[in-house]
């Protein structure tokens, strides 16, 4: 009996973290430069509380 192993690179799917990282931080880049300034402060506020960091 053998074993055959199939690595990522001869499936072609190597790319696709790199390609999820470019279209994450387009989005991010995105949406950040469309919201308004007091909105992304509210928000970062909102989760320091909820994450229990101090902020004051």
């Amino acid at each position: 009996m053998t074993t055959k192993t199939l690595n990522a690179s001869a499936a072609g799917l190597g790319f696709l973290p790199a390609v999820f990282a470019i279209v994450l931080g387009l989005g991010v880049v995105t949406l950040t430069g469309h919201v308004q300034a007091a909105a992304l402060h509210d928000a970062a506020h909102d989760v320091r509380h909820a994450t229990g960091f101090p902020c004051h």
